[in-house]
């Protein structure tokens, strides 16, 4: 589901954390190495993602957020904030000529340029994170 973020939304805040826990607290973030991607630009967006201003013109930027149970993306249009809460258990990534980003049946696909390179150790994190939280719900559940 896409939330509309651009001014405090608790409905947002509610559903975030009730899916993917609530964020990490600053000594877990300096333990994990850092929760946030630094912009990965945007190709293409699911039809059902897309804000009905959207505007194609100019270059859209995403940011991915680490939470304990899922990843949440953050991405702008104009002057509208959106996030995307995708839990562990929905969350699918491909890397072909496009990294691509699937969850809920929805899809948002980032260009590999010069920001995906960057972002190389992030990715790996976040599957890392999915890898190890999903086992331990597994055996533990």
């Amino acid at each position: 589901m896409l939330f509309n973020t651009s001014y405090r939304n608790k409905d947002y805040e509610k559903e975030s954390d009730h899916m993917l826990g609530e964020a990490f607290s600053f000594l877990e973030k300096i333990k994990i190495g850092g929760v946030g991607s630094s912009r990965l630009a945007i190709s293409q967006l699911s039809p059902t993602l897309e804000p009905k201003n959207i505007q194609l013109i100019v270059t859209n930027y995403a940011n991915i957020e680490l939470r304990p149970k899922g990843i949440i993306i953050h991405f702008a249009n104009r002057l509208d904030r959106y996030s995307w809460p995708i839990p562990f258990y929905r969350l699918t990534i491909f890397s072909s000529h496009t990294l691509s980003i699937h969850g809920d049946g929805d899809f948002i696909q980032f260009e590999k340029n010069q920001n995906y390179h960057n972002n190389k150790k992030f990715i790996q994190k976040i599957i890392n994170h999915k890898n190890t939280s999903l086992s331990q719900e597994y055996y533990d559940g």
